[in-house]
């Protein structure tokens, strides 16, 4: 019977496998690693493409990726795990926190509403080339991008932008005394084992972290990705991890190991007037082979890095895409993915 169960297994993973692979090749500019999950059990890994196109290295399941604004979910996280210890309140105001902080938020702007892009500040840092190209302190980066005039009432407006997750990860640094790195390092890395994760700097080199390139659909021609500093995203989008560091700390969260469950439904709690944001994710219910299912998204992209991680949240399947080039529609290709392993 344990052979019989075995066989049977082998046979559902390599059918799986297949059509996995089928749609993988209808996307044939996509360079990067694809996993699905059930459970947390790996049903899918493929490494697709090119890593380092100078050196024509390979892309692998085990490549690094900068993971964008995935980043927010773990800055997300590291705000409540400090509410549950008691540290933080989300109604707080900035000014409770950054003392020398000049922006008119200051003493109207809450926790709450930096996590869900309804700060109402004025939106500096979005296309801003000039927020990357240059190096800046992040003080400076605080108070030239960060510390703009309210163009709406805090908490009643959605506008997404990375300045609010940089003040959120300035709050972290106030609360516990230590620089963000170390208190990702230490709350969460550590914490589950996640190996091949870390904040970059352009000076940091990360062994086998993926080169990225932009993609001219005309000439359909591979480029060097545009220069910027990747440190000046900070909180917001400066961190590298792999898919399969990504599917632990996606399982150590929806799982209740990093936070208590009360505090992980909190988390998901969306807001439909701010476009279903909710803390560090969207969440809402999506329509899959004519199925509405209850999902938590998160897509990151900066140039020619983009990557989008999708968790179904009462089936716990996991999907996860980190490419190192703009030539593939990411939301696409999931979408095929999850057809595919609910059998739609």
């Amino acid at each position: 019977m344990k052979y019989l169960l075995s066989s049977l297994l082998f046979i559902t993973c390599s059918a799986f496998s297949q059509n996995y692979d089928a749609i993988l090749k209808h996307y044939d500019t996509f360079n990067g690693v694809v996993l699905v999950a059930n459970q947390g059990k790996i049903e899918y890994l493929k490494g697709v493409g090119v890593a380092n196109r100078q050196e024509s290295i390979p892309m692998t399941p085990q490549t690094k990726f900068r993971i964008c604004s995935i980043t927010k979910t773990f800055t997300a996280v590291l705000i409540l795990q400090l509410v549950e210890e008691g540290k933080l309140k989300l109604t707080d105001k900035i000014a409770d926190y950054l003392l020398d902080y000049q922006g008119e938020a200051k003493s109207k702007v809450t926790l709450h509403q930096l996590l869900t892009y309804s700060s109402g500040i004025e939106n500096l840092d979005q296309n801003n080339e000039a927020m990357y190209a240059l190096h800046y302190p992040l003080d400076s980066i605080v108070r030239k991008y960060c510390s703009g005039k309210l163009v709406a009432e805090p908490g009643t407006q959605f506008s997404y932008k990375n300045a609010d997750y940089i003040l959120l990860g300035k709050i972290i640094e106030a609360v516990t005394h230590q620089p963000f790195e170390q208190v990702l390092q230490e709350k969460i890395l550590d914490k589950i084992g996640l190996k091949n994760s870390g904040l970059l700097s352009n000076a940091k080199i990360v062994k086998g972290l993926a080169n990225s390139y932009l993609y001219d659909v005309s000439r359909q021609q591979f480029a060097n990705d545009d220069p910027y500093w990747i440190e000046n995203f900070y909180a917001s989008g400066a961190m590298f991890s792999t898919v399969e560091d990504l599917l632990t700390f996606d399982q150590a969260l929806f799982k209740g190991q990093l936070l208590a469950p009360s505090t992980v439904k909190l988390m998901l709690t969306a807001y439909p007037e701010l476009w279903y944001v909710a803390y560090g994710f969207w969440v809402s219910d999506t329509t899959f082979g004519g199925k509405k299912i209850q999902c938590a998204d998160r897509q990151g992209s900066i140039s020619g890095s983009n990557t989008s991680w999708l968790h179904l949240i009462n089936d716990n399947r996991t999907f996860i895409i980190f490419s190192n080039t703009d030539a593939t529609k990411l939301s696409d290709l999931r979408t095929e993915l999850v057809e595919a392993s609910l059998g739609k």
